[in-house]
């Protein structure tokens, strides 16, 4: 494995175990902040809104200074402000430190992927779910980090503050392997910042019902499980551990099912075990049932996103990270607006109802997935 090969997926590593770590506290920060599920919603659209804001022009930055620039810029600042989290003075101070962490976060997803497409160039054969089997395995090893640091009763600030210290430890080993791509010449063929093509919206509409999925089973499995399963504090962030652990499983053989199915019928079906999953997690109210309908549910998530990344990087009219910025706006955005949308619908209902929503959006999702034509 090559050393730029190995520096992508640490950085992948790297983001899903600070997102982990910080989604597994989302109670204690609600009790600490003394904010409801609707408070803690608009807390999480403060990130969505800067993520939203910083991914259309990271295409732009990308292609005056290089993916491997922004993303080093992007990852060291992303883990600094986390640890400042429970030192906010009050709600305004926490909707600030989450928008900041939303535009070091959408500027990472745009960067780090453009360095996975051109490392997946290089080997020249289909790598793109191996690099984001990195992030599930961050996701599972940062929910169990926050169900042991929940165990030993940790401050945030204590929890936090070990994480991103061992986190900035690996970025630093990483910012020098990762591939040198600042172009020679500054001026581009055409604008760098462009709205997302016909082609691309597809693309990007699977990809935002999956990432919505995928944020809701990040930010509120937790919640889930301790509120409408009634499971222990300690066992509820299993769930998001199970559910990114089935991520990772299902990235790891996901090159290979690329090959072996194609993108369509692997899409397909990916999309309908992800439906069955989450019919099951809803149906079934025991913390060991809905730990087990989160898994069915990660196994059917784990290649969507991959595989929308690796056909948004590779397209011949546009530079990797123009075409990444297109697809990660659209389909980022479901990731970032879904879990504080799905915050509100449980004040207004229930949780449970809330998640019957995504059910829906898999469908969609599914439905697209079959009218694509590669």
């Amino acid at each position: 494995m090559t050393p730029p090969r190995i520096a992508v997926k640490l950085i992948f590593f790297i983001n899903g175990f600070v997102h982990a770590n910080l989604a597994a506290r989302f109670p204690k920060i609600q009790e600490l902040f003394s904010i409801d599920n609707g408070i803690l919603g608009f807390v999480l659209l403060a990130t969505s809104v800067g993520a939203l804001i910083a991914m259309p022009f990271t295409g732009w930055l990308i292609m005056r200074n290089g993916s491997r620039r922004i993303t080093i810029i992007s990852v060291f600042v992303y883990c600094i402000v986390v640890p400042l989290v429970p030192l906010m003075p009050g709600l305004a101070g926490l909707v600030f430190i989450f928008f900041s962490m939303g535009l070091t976060a959408g500027m990472l997803d745009v960067s780090m992927n453009a360095q996975a497409v051109m490392v997946e160039q290089q080997h020249g054969k289909p790598i793109m779910t191996s690099f984001h089997a990195l992030f599930s395995i961050g996701m599972v090893a940062g929910a169990g980090c926050g169900a042991l640091f929940i165990k030993l009763n940790t401050t945030l600030f204590t929890h936090f503050s070990t994480v991103i210290g061992l986190s900035l430890l690996g970025a630093a080993w990483a910012r020098y392997h990762l591939i040198h791509d600042k172009p020679k010449d500054k001026i581009a063929e055409g604008p760098a910042f462009r709205l997302p093509n016909a082609a691309m919206v597809s693309i990007g509409v699977i990809a935002f019902c999956c990432m919505l999925g995928e944020g809701a089973m990040a930010d509120w499995s937790t919640n889930y499980m301790e509120n409408i399963a009634h499971a222990d504090k300690a066992l509820a962030p299993i769930g998001l551990s199970a559910f990114a652990l089935a991520m990772t499983i299902g990235r790891l053989f996901g090159d290979s099912a690329r090959i072996r199915f194609g993108d369509r019928n692997l899409m397909i079906g990916c999309g309908l075990i992800s439906t069955i999953g989450l019919l099951l997690t809803l149906i079934f109210i025991h913390p060991f049932a809905v730990i087990a309908g989160l898994f069915v549910t990660g196994i059917g998530l784990s290649s969507i996103v991959p595989i929308a990344y690796s056909i948004a990087g590779n397209t011949k009219d546009l530079p990797p990270g123009v075409g990444l910025a297109m697809v990660t706006t659209v389909g980022y955005s479901g990731f970032l607006f879904g879990p504080p949308l799905i915050g509100l619908f449980a004040d207004l209902y229930s949780l449970r109802i809330s998640l019957g929503l995504v059910v829906i959006l898999f469908v969609i999702m599914t439905i697209l997935s079959a009218r694509y034509k590669s």
